[in-house]
């Protein structure tokens, strides 16, 4: 278990929809931020695609990542086949020994039955590469969805990434995803939040907090995991409201 930070863990900085910064962070800088808060991994997600990269830019990155001692995992949304390919190989050339993955894109928002038909197609060059996939629990699947895709697909290569926040808008709370995607979970998003009345009382507002200022339980959400015999890097993620200044 290594303790990493994910590019999502500065979205502002980075830069978000609608929102640029003037001078976003870029993967580099995330790699010397990860080395400069001694944590050992960064993983890159899909507020960072790497797709357009050629091999030069990608060697030069894992180069760097090295020499800082940086390990990287790589992420993108998506499942599409060729898609998932061009990551696969970029994960190859970066060293990563993980993909994570959200299904959904704005445009696409496939069914059990189709993510199962695309992950059967590509199990095989995901074993050969040495790659597990991490699906991460996001928005509308609920967890036992995702079991039960994994269960069908019953391939050693494919994995959960669980977060700890997004099966919110699934209406499942963390002991419930957690007790059900434990047994699958082969990355972990700490995304801690606090949810508070808002609007006279007339609504919940879950907004992200540092790690361990929130309601999340970390220590027990890790004591769950170790008791499934989960040994994960643990990736921290951040929710932070937009500031008037980065």
């Amino acid at each position: 278990m290594k303790l990493g930070i994910s590019s999502w863990a500065f979205p502002w900085s980075v830069g978000v929809p609608g929102c640029a910064p003037a001078e976003p962070l870029g993967a580099l800088d995330l790699v010397a931020i990860a080395a400069h808060l001694n944590v050992r991994v960064l993983q890159l997600a899909d507020n960072l695609p790497l797709d357009t990269w050629n091999d030069i830019q990608l060697g030069e990155l894992r180069a760097f990542s090295q020499q800082q001692q940086v390990q990287l995992e790589v992420g993108t949304r998506g499942i599409g086949r060729g898609h998932l390919l061009r990551y696969l190989q970029i994960a190859q050339l970066l060293d990563s020994a993980l993909l994570r993955v959200v299904i959904d894109t704005p445009e696409t928002r496939p069914t059990p039955d189709e993510v199962l038909a695309t992950l059967r197609g590509l199990t095989a060059d995901l074993e050969t590469a040495g790659v597990m996939l991490a699906i991460e629990n996001h928005d509308r699947f609920h967890s036992t969805q995702l079991v039960d895709i994994l269960q069908r697909l019953d391939s050693p290569a494919v994995g959960i990434c669980l977060d700890t926040a997004n099966s919110l808008a699934a209406m499942e709370g963390t002991e419930t995803v957690v007790r059900t995607l434990g047994p699958w979970t082969v990355n972990l998003h700490i995304k801690d939040v606090r949810v508070r009345r808002t609007n006279a009382g007339l609504g919940l507002l879950v907004e992200g907090c540092p790690a361990g200022a929130g309601q999340l339980g970390i220590p027990a959400l890790l004591a769950d995991l170790a008791e499934l015999g989960r040994q994960v890097n643990v990736i921290v993620e951040h929710w932070p409201p937009q500031q008037a200044s980065l």
